[in-house]
């Protein structure tokens, strides 16, 4: 099923990315540099089941090899150290990143010909009592992007 979405992709449009990037703890220099990035993804499968996503533009490459289910680690264009996942749940290729307690998801799916691409980012609030433990998760931002065959 993650056949789908092999190809060569490229960004046409971007929302709300400097307000993700903030968010995440991307610093002022690379998100403007990020701001100004419009990379293509390409992405492919081998016979073993190794799906690669590569991430290509002037100013950075990013290239990750994963199997569905398995978890690896990955360093983001931002220089981040994740524990990441990939999965493929309803048709939509879901990768769960997490690094220093935070979380975020991007969520790929393909609709009308288009790869679209929705990152969440997810922030966990504790409190703790003598007796009782609450957490609660506050969806914090979202990003996202669309991107057309190339």
């Amino acid at each position: 099923m993650v056949e789908q979405f092999v190809g060569t992709w490229k960004m046409i449009a971007s929302e709300n990315f400097d307000d993700y990037m903030k968010a995440i703890g991307v610093g002022f220099a690379t998100r403007q540099v990020g701001n100004r990035t419009k990379p293509n993804l390409v992405v492919s499968v081998d016979d073993q089941g190794v799906v690669c996503m590569k991430s290509q533009s002037t100013f950075k490459t990013t290239e990750v090899k994963f199997k569905l289910n398995e978890e690896f680690d990955e360093t983001t264009a931002d220089d981040r150290k994740t524990k990441t996942v990939m999965t493929l749940e309803n048709g939509k290729l879901i990768q769960k990143q997490t690094w220093d307690g935070k979380e975020t998801c991007i969520e790929r799916e393909i609709t009308d010909g288009k790869l679209i691409a929705v990152s969440l980012f997810v922030f966990k609030v504790c409190l703790w009592f003598t007796t009782l433990h609450i957490c609660n998760y506050h969806l914090i931002t979202f990003y996202l992007c669309t991107f057309e065959p190339f």
